[in-house]
């Protein structure tokens, strides 16, 4: 029987990939979450885990939940939106064909639009990119990657994150699975785009919610932040619908969950929006 092992949620914003100049300003600014990210690699290697489940907010779907099931995921990504912040990013992982095809079957039993591809030309999102080149830098674990549809509600995110659960557990695998996406998602406009955008945040009211957010997490007062959720992903500009964080919470248990949710890094600002690595322990 398969077992989740790691659970978390965590940035993927391209200033993370900026800090890696040498001359970088961003360097110091951006050390505490590239930390945090490779403490999760290293947790992972430690628990053995054989699969990453991400749940990629920046693979956005206008037409129902994708899964990326290639055998082999393997390219050169520049983003289309930033290509001065990630360019000629160059990945080489192994994929997870029967743990996609499961999570997609349990989902399609619900009646959910899922569809897993095996299409060797579909690559990665840097919402899944940008975690692994930290967690998974050389390949060591398969990694499976869960679009976020942009017409959808919380009640099929949600049950798609107990479709990943239910197919974790009935698999051979060792899982880890990430919420890869932002807190709070208001970005600077571009008027106001500047050297100070990348560690300043663009909503203070957005910066008051997130921050009660993770003192919520913090008391694991989970059945509070689950019923906020609604609103919150709404009022601050949730990236993907928050769609990230939704499925987490269903793979976990939803409000029956109550493990420990340890921050690894300060919360911190990029873009202005709001980010921060958690792990949600799991027995």
């Amino acid at each position: 029987m398969g077992k989740l092992v790691l659970a978390a949620k965590v940035s993927h914003v391209p200033s993370l990939m900026l800090s890696e100049a040498p001359d970088s300003p961003l360097k110091q600014a951006r050390a505490p979450a590239v930390e945090a990210l490779c403490e999760l690699g290293r947790r992972a290697r430690t628990r053995e885990v054989t699969t990453f489940v991400v749940f990629d907010t920046h693979w956005l779907s206008n037409f129902g939940y994708h899964i990326n099931a290639n055998a082999q995921h393997r390219g050169s990504f520049t983003s289309h939106e930033a290509p001065h912040m990630i360019q000629d990013l160059r990945y080489d992982l192994p994929g997870d064909t029967a743990l996609a095809e499961a999570i997609a079957a349990q989902a399609q039993g619900t009646g959910l639009k899922v569809l897993a591809h095996k299409v060797p030309t579909l690559g990665l999102e840097y919402g899944t990119i940008v975690p692994m080149h930290y967690l998974n830098p050389d390949g060591w674990a398969k990694v499976v990657s869960i679009a976020q549809p942009l017409f959808t509600t919380l009640d099929e995110s949600r049950a798609l994150g107990e479709a990943v659960r239910r197919a974790i557990d009935q698999s051979d695998e060792r899982v880890a699975i990430l919420a890869s996406g932002s807190l709070s998602h208001r970005l600077w406009p571009n008027k106001d785009l500047g050297p100070d955008a990348w560690t300043s945040i663009a909503s203070e009211f957005n910066r008051q919610v997130d921050l009660r957010v993770l003192q919520l997490w913090q008391e694991r007062r989970y059945a509070e932040f689950i019923a906020m959720l609604p609103d919150y992903a709404v009022k601050c500009n949730g990236e993907g619908g928050m769609g990230d964080t939704i499925m987490l919470f269903a793979a976990l248990g939803w409000d029956a969950y109550h493990g420990a949710a340890e921050q690894l890094c300060d919360y911190f600002p990029s873009s202005g929006s709001g980010q921060v690595n958690v792990e949600f322990h799991v027995s």
